[in-house]
């Protein structure tokens, strides 16, 4: 493809993206969706209670090869023509099994940012172009995380307990990411990976504190992150020992566009404890804007949103009463996830 013509496509791709996210799920009539978005699950995917963060199991081992995917060089034609302000190809977790109804379990291998971008986005530029796809078909049913390389994102839907309840929604500029540009998210979201090389950056819960420190309160991205005498991990941390924060997993899910694949998270906070950790939070962060809304659906109606982002409000106004005014399971105040290499 030519340069221009590939910039065209790419022009459309980041102008029509939430219109091209609903009609790509209609090519997955057999994949079911979650809470009535565009959101490819799995029967597995969708516990049908809030399944505490920490009752997670995480196991680290080798990932398996992907056969039969056309190579398409799709990171390395972004660095060259349309980078977004940051576009580096860190290591990542890669995906390998998931089940959050039974035993809830998380298997991971090493992968790369890029691997997202060289098959997700790559499908979505070929779907916005039309015509043949021959990514996608190789690939099908994209929950089938055998099929290609799966960088997981942990979309965390951020609750201010108040009266009434607010969330926090997130505009990502596309002059500034590499995925979902022009979209609302929940906030924070990050691919899930490691600052450094400790054991304890293989957790869910360190890894969204990262997140919280850059999208909430304007941090630099930290690296090499020690969590024990980092004053806001340990502040945190107390807080979700005693009840006042309280991490929920309510599923996971694929965009049928990009494929990006998000761990559903609800995290709920009371109103005195978002205050002294968030009351400076910040409504510009690198990667966007940043608005607080009431907690109810007609906050996101009309909304171009990432259909993850729109799968866990949702989803979590279903889940309303348990969410916010019941302690879900014994487990839930433990901050760490029980990680197992292979």
């Amino acid at each position: 493809m030519e340069i221009a013509e590939w910039l065209r496509v790419r022009r459309e791709l980041r102008a029509g993206r939430h219109r091209l996210a609903v009609e790509a799920a209609a090519s997955y009539p057999d994949v079911p969706k979650l809470a009535g978005t565009p959101l490819l699950t799995r029967p597995e995917w969708m516990p049908e209670r809030p399944v505490p963060l920490a009752d997670l199991a995480l196991s680290l081992g080798a990932s398996p090869p992907v056969p039969g995917l056309p190579p398409t060089g799709y990171a390395a034609m972004m660095a060259a023509h349309d980078a977004p302000a940051v576009f580096e190809n860190r290591p990542t977790y890669r995906l390998l099994e998931a089940r959050l109804t039974g035993e809830p379990r998380l298997a991971f291998g090493e992968g790369t940012y890029f691997d997202s971008i060289d098959t997700g986005e790559a499908a979505a530029h070929e779907y916005a172009a039309g015509g043949p796809a021959p990514l996608r078909d190789a690939i099908g049913d994209p929950t089938d995380l055998a099929r290609r390389p799966a960088n997981m994102a942990i979309s965390a839907l951020t609750i201010r307990l108040g009266s009434p309840p607010t969330f926090f929604l997130h505009w990502r500029d596309p002059a500034r990411v590499g995925h979902a540009g022009g979209l609302y998210q929940v906030v924070p979201v990050g691919v899930f990976q490691a600052s450094g090389p400790s054991p304890a950056e293989f957790s869910l819960w360190n890894f969204l504190l990262r997140e919280y420190a850059e999208e909430l309160l304007g941090e630099p991205e930290r690296s090499g992150v020690d969590y024990e005498s980092w004053p806001f991990a340990v502040a945190m941390g107390e807080a979700l020992r005693g009840g006042r924060i309280r991490a929920h997993c309510l599923g996971l899910g694929v965009d049928p566009l990009t494929f990006a694949t998000d761990l559903l998270v609800a995290v709920v906070l009371e109103a005195p404890v978002f205050d002294a950790l968030f009351g400076g939070w910040v409504a510009e962060n690198e990667e966007g804007a940043v608005t607080e809304r009431p907690f109810t659906a007609t906050a996101i109606d009309g909304l171009p949103m990432q259909a993850a982002g729109a799968a866990l409000v949702r989803r979590a106004l279903d889940l309303h009463d348990l969410l916010l005014t019941t302690a879900i399971g014994a487990s839930a105040s433990t901050p760490p996830n029980t990680a197992t290499s292979e």
